[in-house]
């Protein structure tokens, strides 16, 4: 067996919504039944005993090593407690070779659990060993350090549920919900709005202190100080006990506590600075508890208590504690609801002011304090008591985070109770948090949990009728032809409506009509950025099947999807596509993945887009020349929405509404008689509806939208060279030609020639389709090699061009040119005013300024 690819899909594809990876797997032909490997399952589950079923209704009820990898793959991730259950194996039409895909959770997780399930396949297959244990142990802590935290994870969750999308902009809590101009990110527990200043503050503790001092809150009395001698005159001028701690500290590090006697004061002192500069303030008796305030409302509290033990008179403090540490909801890190319990020096010291060391034995129901701080990083436990807080103990606790500037906030508060005002009791407030911890509330260890990452969501994207989703108007195009004209010509209408449009096609990116990158940007990388990009309010995908095979969509729904058409396919023999209809199950991701409340913008004309129909969670448009082609009808029968032409005009009809647009008010069909140019505008006609933008918006769109080489590069580009038409188009599959073909039929010309190369990495058949479509219609061919050879012999593209104008009827003239921009000179050097000239471009962008320097040479220009 052998895994000679594997690729992360990182969001939507052919295979589900899951995120996988994808894998291809090649086995002999003695590994395609399991069944005939001796010993082979024994071996397997004698190594690896949580696998569990090897599959259900295998196809012909024959394992291969390939579904077992696949098995095995979703149980080690399913063992570290991944939550993955989403497994597949396709039979590809190449004899032995699969595409396993395996959900993952976490990419490195899912590439890892590949690797492992292949060498656990080997040692089963060979008779080696395979840890199984120590594997999934490795899995789930590699698991554990990439995962969001509890904080971060229940704000992502609380996002899910309400339909916001949302990325990792790390592998740390850094997280964008929504897209573009509605995008917000937050940092753990801390939102974008809140600045670098309110963080300084509630850092600064006795900064933050005076702060909420001056605002009218309770704190404790207190100051800075800078030597061991200055604490303990503060501490003997505001009285015993004291609380000695970091001026700027975290999660309760270098705090001591009920500090009373000069020699507790030496070594609290030295824990304190150790973090940073040192406090000194008046110790509050009570318990220690935490408020947490989102905006202007409480909306979580918890009484936290230190980590402690109780004695059974039978086992020492070290035994209680690793039996208290056994519970399962005890981890080393923040993953987990609760912390481990560390009997180190801090813990040592702790129970020497009790009189007792690790070895100790407590008797029957004596509490054991293992720490001062209460904090839940240092193993204590928290008891919601949300319900009991008094109204002027949160009025007091909002006050505090309104003082410092803190959107999300966590409240330290000192109390004996929290039923009272802490002005009766002698509480007050001895910090304030900024990115508080949320697992005490998420799940305290007693009492119930609280949906504080709901609450974080509302503050961000408002509740009720104010509901906002963060999602902007997305369009997502695919097809086989006409994609990028369509994308520009959508793009052109939110532009036209006022909006900043973010737009990927395969000559780039575009933000606000400003270029920021270049190349072939139709896949998700693409589409990730625009969607990042903070000022854009609307946007437009082209989406090519690369991307999609490659890495899944870059966004997790659209608001409208549009195939243009598939015709006889293009890119057939790669990836294992060998049939339209296999091409169909990429290119409907995009409709399988509109939004339930969106439109997928489908070509009636072309039977197997039609079909994706069934795939689509939303409605939808369908759109053809013919008004009466039987699927329309039937469409507009049952009153739903259509775009078709009727005599002279361009119609979108639903029910019994109509709206008509006049061919000639679209200048780039050229009044009707480009036939895959009106193709064009219905599918961006229909996309626009789809959206909701307004009939005025859509008209003045179209009437202004330019298909000449600067708006639309390289898609049926039309010039003028000394009273010759030449025409520049990035036509490359037979479907396109035949388009081409019909269109420069309707154009006047004394005489026709046509400038081509062919990919080489298309089938032989897909190469020479072209030429005998071509054949039909020009009387010169000028055929050119140059940069597409893509792994064909040096000259070999060029013959297959050949083979396909044999028996040509109308070509009678054939020549043969090495790079492109000799055959296109070739081809202006012999036009005569009244020909038409098609020059089929490779090289878009450098083929047209070529083309483009010799029509301004010509009309007399530099």
């Amino acid at each position: 067996m052998e895994v000679s690819r594997t690729r992360a899909l990182r969001g939507p594809n052919m295979w589900s919504r899951h995120t996988a990876i994808e894998a291809v797997v090649h086995c002999q032909p003695h590994e395609l039944d399991i069944a005939q490997l001796s010993g082979f399952e024994a071996r397997l589950r004698q190594l690896f005993p949580g696998i569990g079923s090897l599959g259900d209704n295998p196809p012909h009820g024959v394992l291969s090593l390939a579904h077992v990898l696949e098995r095995a793959a979703l149980a080690l991730q399913a063992q570290a407690g991944c939550p993955v259950t989403y497994s597949h194996t396709h039979t590809t039409p190449e004899a032995g070779t699969y595409q396993v895909v395996v959900e993952y959770s976490e990419e490195d997780v899912g590439r890892a659990a590949m690797e492992q399930a292949t060498a656990l396949l080997q040692a089963a297959l060979e008779g080696g060993s395979f840890d199984a244990e120590a594997v999934v142990a490795a899995l789930r802590e590699t698991d554990e350090d990439i995962r969001l935290g509890p904080s971060t994870g229940c704000i992502v969750t609380a996002a899910v549920k309400r339909g916001i999308p949302y990325r990792r902009l790390t592998q740390g809590s850094l997280v964008q919900f929504g897209w573009g101009a509605k995008q917000r990110r937050i940092w753990a527990a801390e939102v974008d709005n809140t600045s670098a200043v309110s963080e300084s503050i509630a850092q600064d503790k006795d900064l933050c202190k005076r702060l909420l001092e001056s605002a009218g809150v309770p704190v404790p009395t207190g100051r800075p100080v800078d030597s061991l001698e200055d604490a303990w005159a503060v501490a003997q001028d505001i009285g015993l006990p004291v609380v000695v701690k970091p001026q700027d500290g975290n999660q309760g590090k270098g705090v001591t506590v009920n500090v009373a006697s000069f020699e507790a004061m030496a070594a609290a002192y030295k824990a304190a600075d150790e973090i940073g500069h040192v406090m000194v303030e008046k110790f509050l008796p009570g318990s220690d508890y935490r408020l947490l305030v989102v905006g202007d409302r409480l909306v979580a509290a918890a009484r936290r208590d230190p980590p402690h033990v109780v004695g059974d008179g039978q086992h020492d403090v070290r035994a209680l504690v690793a039996k208290v540490n056994e519970d399962p909801r005890r981890g080393d890190g923040h993953a987990t609801s609760l912390t481990k319990i560390r009997l180190d020096d801090i813990a040592v010291a702790r129970l020497a002011l009790q009189g007792l060391t690790p070895e100790s034995v407590p008797a029957k129901g004596q509490r054991v304090i293992l720490r001062n701080n209460a904090n839940l990083s240092t193993g204590g436990t928290a008891t919601d008591v949300t319900d009991d807080v008094h109204p002027d103990v949160a009025a007091r606790a909002i006050a505090a985070a309104q003082v410092v500037g803190l959107h999300v906030c966590g409240v330290d508060v000192v109390a004996e109770s929290v039923l009272r005002p802490l002005e009766e009791q002698s509480g007050g407030i001895v910090e304030v948090n900024a990115a508080p911890g949320l697992r005490m509330h998420l799940s305290p260890s007693y009492g119930k949990g609280r949906d504080v990452g709901e609450a974080i969501v509302t503050h961000l994207f408002g509740s009720g009728h104010q509901a906002d989703d963060g999602r902007i108007p997305t369009v997502a195009v695919t097809g086989t032809n006409g994609k990028t004209t369509t994308s520009r010509l959508i793009t052109h209408m939110f532009a036209t409506n006022g909006l900043c449009v973010g737009m990927t096609n395969t000559d780039g990116v575009y933000v606000d009509g400003r270029q920021i990158d270049s190349g072939d940007c139709s896949g998700p990388k693409s589409a990730r950025n625009v969607l990042m990009h903070p000022d854009v309010q609307a946007a437009v995908f082209e989406t090519a099947r690369g991307g999609i095979l490659r890495e899944g969509l870059g966004f997790d729904r659209c608001q409208v999807s549009v195939v243009t058409n598939l015709g006889d396919g293009d890119h057939l023999g790669m990836n294992f596509l060998n049939t339209v209809e296999d091409l169909a199950l990429v290119k409907r991701v995009i409709v399988h993945n509109t939004a339930a409340n969106g439109y997928a913008v489908l070509n009636a004309a072309d039977p197997v887009v039609a079909q994706m129909a069934a795939v689509c969670p939303g409605q939808i448009i369908y759109f053809a020349l013919d008004r009466h082609h039987p699927l329309m009808a039937t469409h507009r029968a049952q009153g739903k929405r259509a775009v078709y032409i009727d005599g002279e005009h361009l119609v979108a009809a639903e029910g019994n509404w109509r709206e008509q647009i006049l061919l000639r008010d679209i200048p780039f069909t050229r009044g009707g008689s480009i036939p895959f140019q009106v193709e064009n505008a219905m599918a961006a006609v229909a996309a626009g509806w789809g959206v909701g933008l307004d009939w005025d918006t859509i008209r003045r769109a179209l009437a202004t939208f330019n298909s000449d080489a600067d708006s639309v590069p390289g898609r049926f580009n039309v010039m003028d060279y000394k009273g010759a038409t030449v025409i520049a188009d990035y036509g490359h599959n037979g479907d396109a030609m035949r388009a081409l073909v019909a269109a420069v039929q309707a154009m006047p010309a004394t005489r026709r020639s046509v400038v081509i190369s062919g990919a080489g990495d298309r089938r032989d058949e897909d190469i020479r389709i072209q030429t005998e479509i071509l054949g039909a219609a020009f009387d010169e061919v000028i055929l050119f090699q140059d940069a597409c050879q893509r792994g064909r012999a040096d000259g070999e593209v060029l013959a297959l061009l050949r083979q396909g104008l044999e028996g040509a009827t109308r070509t009678r003239q054939v020549q043969e040119v090495h790079g492109e921009f000799l055959a296109i000179d070739r081809a202006l050097q012999g036009l005569q005013p009244g020909e038409l000239c098609l020059v089929l471009v490779d090289q878009v962008q450098e083929a047209l300024g070529h083309l483009n320097q010799r029509v301004r040479e010509a009309q007399g220009g530099h």
